[in-house]
């Protein structure tokens, strides 16, 4: 597993964020991460963010984390969640230009998860989504309903904010959403690491293996 390696990515004149990115060679696609939200302790290092990092890399994927801007060595400041879509962005822009052709996803969890899905689902280069602990309670989610591509929901039974009912009637609109819950596990999976990733892990086989250049070609 290819070890992940500082980059700096420029989203405008003020505004650079660090990154890590890892780019094995033959990866067969990519994924960009998306961490949870800056004014509340999230950064690229938060143990969900890594932990889907972890997965990708065992296999073969390119990756790339990053810390939203105003967060660690990320100049500028927190934008209120419209910004933090520019620093998505400038992050699949940055992964596109780092893989060459192979077809790209985004995966973010909780606030991450809510950016992931405004900008995944109007970019024609992303062939699936990863939404981890969406926020249901606090975000509105609709953008997923206008882009049928492969897209993981995985939330814990426990979590106050991506509530029990409300994750099975978002999970239930979307044909192309394949859902998992994780028994006893709350917004921040502490102890539940390892079912996360075999979530997150099974998303990523089933992407690759049904074709994720041709999904992105799609769109």
């Amino acid at each position: 597993m290819i070890l992940e390696q500082p980059a700096t990515l420029a989203v405008a004149p003020d505004v650079a964020l660090e990154s890590r990115l890892a780019v094995p060679a033959g990866a067969p696609a990519g994924v960009v991460i998306c961490h949870p939200h800056p004014l509340y302790g999230g950064d690229m290092d938060n143990p969900v963010v890594v932990r889907v990092q972890e997965v990708c890399a065992e296999l073969g994927l390119a990756t790339l984390r990053f810390n939203f801007r105003g967060v660690g060595g990320s100049g500028g400041a927190h934008g209120g969640g419209l910004a933090e879509q520019d620093d998505a962005r400038a992050a699949l822009d940055a992964l596109a230009k780092a893989t060459g052709a192979r077809p790209l996803a985004i995966a973010g969890y909780s606030f991450g998860a809510w950016v992931a899905a405004l900008v995944g689902c109007h970019d024609a280069r992303v062939g699936a989504l990863a939404l981890i602990a969406p926020p249901l309670a606090l975000y509105d989610f609709d953008a997923v309903g206008g882009k049928p591509v492969p897209t993981l929901a995985v939330a814990g039974s426990a979590d106050p904010y991506c509530p029990a009912s409300d994750f099975q009637r978002f999970t239930a609109r979307f044909a192309w959403v394949t859902s998992a819950v994780i028994e006893g596990a709350d917004h921040f999976f502490f102890g539940k690491l390892y079912p996360l990733g075999e979530a997150v892990g099974g998303w990523a086989r089933g992407w690759i293996a049904g074709g994720g250049a041709r999904a992105r070609r799609t769109n």
